[in-house]
């Protein structure tokens, strides 16, 4: 495997850039990296969650109400779900970020449209978050 080397920069090109992004060594996007490992990492929990949630599910398939009942209200089926809830909404939010910017060449547009996504990504988490606590309290 090679390696492409960048060529040395001008004088000119070398002076443009701040020192702290010199030490940071960030390009201009500043958080690509980061954005990536965050989608990979969220993707492999979701995974895991969903597989521990849906053995959960699954082990309760036939049960009577009063044990599925009291199933929710066990931590053990109540913090997977949160915890999926959790990293479904971080990597829905990534992901539709990445769309919204790729796709979107309008500034104004695209500072809607990411808004937005925040917003429906709270909304949609917040009310996840409320229906597993009302589980889970036994409501």
């Amino acid at each position: 495997m090679s390696t492409t080397l960048r060529p040395t920069p001008s004088p000119t090109e070398a002076r443009i850039r701040t020192p702290l992004a010199k030490a940071r060594g960030l390009g201009s996007a500043k958080s690509g990296t980061d954005h990536f490992w965050l989608q990979r990492l969220t993707a492999v929990a979701n995974i895991v969650l969903v597989i521990v949630v849906l053995a959960q599910i699954a082990r309760l398939a036939g049960s009577d109400y009063v044990t599925v009942k009291a199933a929710l209200k066990s931590p053990l089926l109540s913090l997977p779900l949160l915890l999926l809830v959790l990293s479904g909404m971080v990597h829905m939010r990534l992901g539709m970020q990445t769309i919204i910017e790729d796709y979107f060449h309008s500034e104004g547009c695209k500072v809607l449209l990411l808004m937005l996504n925040t917003f429906f990504v709270i909304l949609v988490g917040l009310t996840c978050v409320f229906a597993v606590a009302k589980l889970s309290f036994g409501a």
